[in-house]
Parts: C-alpha cells; sequence; structure tokens
C-alpha cells in the first residue's frame, strides 16, 4: 500500500506538471450592454434548407445567427450559432417560440423536434414555432475539435492503481490537446454564453419571450436562461433534471453511479430470466458476476473483437450507454454476450450496435465528445489532485463495484484552464415543468428534486419506477404526456406536484 501511495503522490506531482501549462487565471467577464449588442439583436436572418431530410419533411427550415464569441467584447471576434425553424401549423392560433435543447452537454438540436413533438398533441404544434439549435461549438456551430483519439472524455478507471495511472495520463493527454486545437476558444464555450446566444435569437425571431423544452444537460441551460434572463422565459419544460448545485463534471458524474448500479442489477435480474437466449447466468448474481469477471479479463488483457481492442477502461461504457432506458436491456445482453465469446476466443464480428459504440468509445467516430468537455470543463473547475480522485474511486468500489470507477475517476477537467466566469447559482419563482423518471442513469431524482427546489416556481411530474433517462418522445406515458402539453397549450401547471406509473 506503501508502494502504491508513493506511486499516485508521484502521478498527482507529474499530471499537475503536465497541466500547468494549461492554467490560465480566471477572468470575470463583464456583462455587456444592449447599445453594444444592439447589431446582433437587430440582425436579419437567411432561412434555407437545412438539408436534414426528417427535419426538411416537416418544413423545418435553417438560418445562421452571428454572435460575439466573448460577450464582454462584443466588438471584437465573433462565431455562428445555427438554428433550424419547424413553423407552427396554425398561423392563426400561433403563440410565439419554443427553444430547445437536447442535453449532453455538446448534443446536436438542429432535429429534436422531428421525434419530440410526436408527444406533442396538435393543439401545442399549432401554437409555436419549434426552434432547433446546434449551441456554440457544437455541430454546425462551429464545432469544438480537439483531435482525440478516442471518443468520450468519460472513462473507467479500470481495476487497480495501474488502470488509474493509465486513466490520468489519458486525461491529461485529451486536456492537452483541446488547448493545443482550441485553446483561444475554449473559455468563451460555455452555457452562460449559449444562454446569451439564446436571448440573442429571441430578439431576432421578434419575440419578447421564449418557451423552451430541454432534456439532461438542457434542463441545467434552461435554468440558467431563466436565472439570467427571468422577464423573457414564457413556457419551460425541464425533462431529466441535473442538479444545479451538482452541475459539472465532478458532481454529475459522480451522482450517476449509484443509479447505474442499480441499473445494472435491474440488467442482470433481466437477463437471468432470460438466459436461454443470452446464456450469461441464470440468477442476477451469476449476471453481475460474469461482467465483473469480464471486466478483470479485459485489464489484464484487452478482448479482440472484430477490428476493435477492447479493454477495462472502455467495455463497461458498453453498458452505461445502454442504461440510459430499460428498452435497451436486450441489447446490452447481446453485447456483453458478443464479448463474451471473443474473450473465450471465438472469432466474433460485433453487431451493428455493438460496433457503433465502439467506434464511438474507441474510435472517435463519427465524432469525440471534446465539445461536451469544453463546456462542462469551462462551466466549473474541477479538483488537480490525481490523488483525490483515488482515494473517492477506493471508497467507492464496496457499493459500486463496477460503476464506481467511472463516478470517480479523474476527467480532463483536471487539466483544464480554469472558469472565465464563476457558475451560476439557481434560485427563482419563474414558472416551469419538471418531469423526471425515479430510475434516471444520467440525470438522478434527487438531483431533479434539488432543481424543482431551487426553482420555486415549478412543478413536478415524477414518473415512477422506470430506470430512463428524459422521457418526452422517448418514454410514452399519458399521465407525464397529458400535464406537459395541458402547460404548453393553455400554460396550466398541475395545482400540485403529480406522481405517474409505469404504463
Amino acid at each position: 500500500m506503501a508502494r502504491t501511495r508513493q506511486g499516485l503522490a508521484a502521478l498527482a506531482v507529474t499530471g499537475l506538471a503536465a497541466g500547468a501549462a494549461l492554467i490560465t487565471a480566471a477572468v470575470t467577464e463583464p456583462p455587456a450592454t444592449a447599445a453594444s449588442l444592439d447589431r446582433y439583436y437587430h440582425q436579419r436572418l437567411d432561412w434555407k434548407s437545412c438539408d436534414i431530410p426528417g427535419l426538411d419533411g416537416m418544413g423545418g427550415q435553417c438560418a445562421d445567427i452571428t454572435v460575439p464569441l466573448n460577450y464582454a467584447e462584443p466588438q471584437g471576434r465573433t462565431t455562428t450559432v445555427v438554428i433550424s425553424r419547424i413553423p407552427a401549423t396554425d398561423p392563426a392560433r400561433r403563440r410565439g417560440v419554443m427553444l430547445s435543447n437536447p442535453g449532453g452537454p455538446g448534443g446536436s438540436g438542429l432535429d429534436y423536434f422531428v421525434d419530440t413533438s410526436k408527444a406533442m398533441t396538435p393543439e401545442v404544434r399549432a401554437r409555436y414555432d419549434l426552434i432547433g439549435m446546434d449551441p456554440r461549438g457544437v455541430g454546425r456551430s462551429a464545432a469544438v475539435n480537439c483531435r482525440w483519439p478516442t471518443g468520450f472524455g468519460l472513462q473507467f478507471a479500470g481495476v487497480d492503481a495501474k488502470g488509474f495511472a493509465e486513466s490520468v495520463a489519458t486525461q491529461s493527454d485529451l486536456a492537452a490537446r483541446c488547448a493545443a486545437a482550441e485553446g483561444e476558444r475554449l473559455p468563451h464555450m460555455t452555457t452562460r454564453n449559449t444562454a446569451r446566444d439564446m436571448d440573442v435569437i429571441r430578439a431576432v425571431l421578434g419575440e419578447d419571450r421564449i418557451s423552451y423544452l430541454g432534456t439532461s444537460y438542457g434542463t441545467y441551460l434552461g435554468a440558467v436562461y431563466m436565472q439570467m434572463f427571468p422577464d423573457r422565459a414564457d413556457r419551460m419544460v425541464l425533462d431529466g433534471s441535473v442538479d444545479p448545485d451538482r452541475y459539472g463534471v465532478v458532481g454529475m458524474v459522480q451522482d450517476m453511479g449509484a443509479p447505474n448500479e442499480a441499473a445494472l442489477d435491474a440488467w442482470a435480474a433481466w437477463t437471468a430470466e432470460h438466459d436461454g437466449e443470452y446464456h450469461l447466468g441464470a440468477t442476477a448474481a451469476a449476471v453481475r458476476d460474469r461482467v465483473q469477471r469480464l471486466i478483470a479479463r479485459a485489464a489484464a488483457e484487452p478482448i479482440r473483437i472484430g477490428e476493435f481492442d477492447v479493454d477495462a477502461h472502455s467495455l463497461p461504457l458498453v453498458l452505461y450507454i445502454a442504461f440510459d432506458s430499460p428498452q435497451n436491456y436486450g441489447r446490452a445482453a447481446q453485447q456483453i454476450r458478443e464479448l463474451a465469446d471473443a474473450a473465450d476466443g471465438k472469432r466474433i464480428e460485433p453487431d451493428e450496435n455493438l460496433a457503433g459504440s465502439l467506434a464511438v468509445i474507441l474510435r472517435a467516430q463519427p465524432r469525440d465528445m471534446s465539445p461536451a468537455m469544453a463546456v462542462l470543463c469551462g462551466d466549473v473547475g474541477a479538483p488537480r489532485d490525481p490523488a483525490w480522485y483515488w482515494h473517492n474511486l477506493e471508497a467507492a468500489r464496496a457499493t459500486q463495484p463496477v460503476f464506481g470507477a467511472l463516478a470517480n475517476n479523474i476527467t480532463p477537467c483536471a487539466f483544464w484552464a480554469p472558469p472565465a466566469e464563476s457558475p451560476t447559482a439557481i434560485g427563482n419563482s419563474v414558472p416551469n415543468l419538471i418531469i423526471q423518471a425515479t430510475g434516471d442513469t444520467r440525470t438522478n431524482y434527487g438531483g431533479a428534486l434539488a432543481m424543482h427546489r431551487a426553482l420555486t416556481g415549478s412543478r413536478m411530474v415524477t414518473l415512477q419506477d422506470v430506470a430512463v433517462h428524459s422521457i418526452l418522445g422517448r418514454y410514452p406515458n399519458s399521465c407525464v404526456y397529458d400535464a406537459v402539453n395541458t402547460y404548453l397549450a393553455d400554460g396550466i401547471l398541475p395545482a400540485a406536484d403529480l406522481s405517474c406509473r409505469d404504463e
């Protein structure tokens, strides 16, 4: 143990030395004045085809909006934010615009409403122009590209100190790549600036206020907008809410550990019931043991499957990706079956789902998560001492033997420059509706309750005993959908918080 502690102490020094070149003094940006932003708020848009089949098929069009890269210097360098618009189906009853964000951060949102609008009633569709957006630094909006060799900035630490040391080196390298590729832009890829961009979009569209639908990280963005522009917020729906006091790569990811471990138990029980198909174990305990032995096997020697070498840093991410919905349990069982067969020496070509997940995890195809890390690290600073993460990681293994190694691992934010602005303190009385599943594996139920407490004008609709991340358009439930559609159509929030059962 003493030798391990010495090794970790050396890692701390080495890791911080590697990150030192990235550290610059934090700068608090003064707010821009209305006059200095006038040219942005009154620009004219050139609507054109989005070249996205589903969006174009709904009559959607796209436009570029110019915004300041740095709102503290509005006369300086600019950047472009791309938005889409699906017109209200009945202009005579049109109420206004509904902006959106699909989460991430780093999620492209131009076609977000193609599927999500299917959960809306004709009455709601009649009343709103549905506005999608690629936020600054994402997708078509001058995407951040750190040229990462792997797809995820989140990584499992492995099973021992050697695996953790590998993570420290990897995460330091990812941060250094971002600083080299995008250094000048990184301080401005923040949630507060995206909220400012949203208000420019509001003005350019000629609206006094905006309605909004945000999922996952998008709930935090919506809450920040309500905090910064409370008089500009209309009907706001937050689906799968972040804890605003835990927002940031450390708190948010730590909070994923327990619900994902619980989802692993639920999946293991489901898989045991289907042992005749997947042959991973006849009991939940046997399935879980099979997974943990497979991770240990990958730590000793990467598992070759098709063109991929899957190690203990990447194998559990296959389950993490699948566990955002119980609808994916069969897919997860099939993927673990394929990996187990490959570990046994069989020549296996991964199916389309597994190959797609591994391409993202290991090859950054079609894209990496550097836009997400740019926002997370740019919003909230993270501890820099690797030993801090190792202590938390080891403490978590007793109750989270699989997902503790993700929830407490070091990230690129440990080697990032400090944020340019302080995080937004959320606390206001703007009316809004929060919808949340109790088993959410990405933004846990306790976090949604915290958002509910911070937003004193909110009502909360809870979907009981379902482990799904975000509900609207993903997991049909008439109780939840009725509450959302009534609010969006008529502005009527539930008289009290609601509890809905799985259908």
